[in-house]
């Protein structure tokens, strides 16, 4: 989320405080006593290469990001249905995280309909660090090196590298983006794992993140 944090930097349950506030671009964790967001590692929304459209289904949220928010995911479609479906949920789970992040609003429908249990816990403490600081994202995303397998008893897991280094923290009493420069650390990885639900839909369940991961270097 996040993801995004994408999610969040440490995030398998819930990330402190600390690590929510590193900046995106990777410069220095200045974070203070008064938690002033200074950058953001999050997975994030709206889609502009995206190989695996959102599934078709009734239920499934619509997300939709303001203009200066742009994503990128390079990760092509497999051919098996299931894992295809994983990307494609995937994708959307990213979004929603970012979508709340804009609509200022940790219990958003949006997210919570693709994060349950453990991860839905930390995204929305992820979220609140946002909104108490009256911030948002804005910028350019970029997500890669897709690995996703599939288990017959209806779970999944899925590691995939994140690019920040065009992805800022916009303040919205002032309208301030936050520019931090490009550095190892702007280059996050994910791990994630996932459950299909009665719905279809392979929800988040834990998550787990890395900046300044060595295989997602470029």
């Amino acid at each position: 989320m996040t993801r995004r944090p994408r999610l969040l930097t440490t995030a398998a349950a819930g990330a402190t405080a600390a690590l929510l506030l590193t900046a995106c671009g990777g410069g220095t964790n200045d974070t203070k006593s008064n938690d002033k967001i200074d950058g953001a590692e999050t997975a994030s929304a709206t889609t502009a290469t995206s190989t695996t459209p959102p599934r078709p289904s009734a239920h499934r949220p619509r997300i939709e990001l303001p203009s200066d928010l742009s994503y990128a995911f390079d990760w092509s479609k497999t051919g098996d249905a299931d894992k295809d479906a994983v990307l494609s949920d995937s994708e959307q789970s990213i979004k929603a995280v970012d979508l709340a992040i804009v609509n200022q609003n940790a219990l958003d429908k949006a997210y919570l309909y693709y994060y349950e249990g453990e991860a839905a816990v930390g995204t929305q403490k992820f979220i609140q660090t946002y909104v108490d600081n009256k911030a948002s994202v804005t910028g350019a995303y970029r997500f890669y090196d897709p690995q996703v397998s599939v288990d017959k008893g209806g779970t999944a897991s899925l590691s995939y590298c994140e690019d920040q280094g065009k992805a800022y923290v916009k303040y919205l009493k002032t309208n301030e983006v936050k520019r931090t420069e490009v550095t190892a650390k702007s280059y996050v990885s994910y791990h994630t794992s996932l459950k299909k639900n009665s719905k279809g839909v392979w929800v988040i369940q834990k998550i787990v993140s890395q900046s300044g991961s060595a295989q997602c270097q470029p």
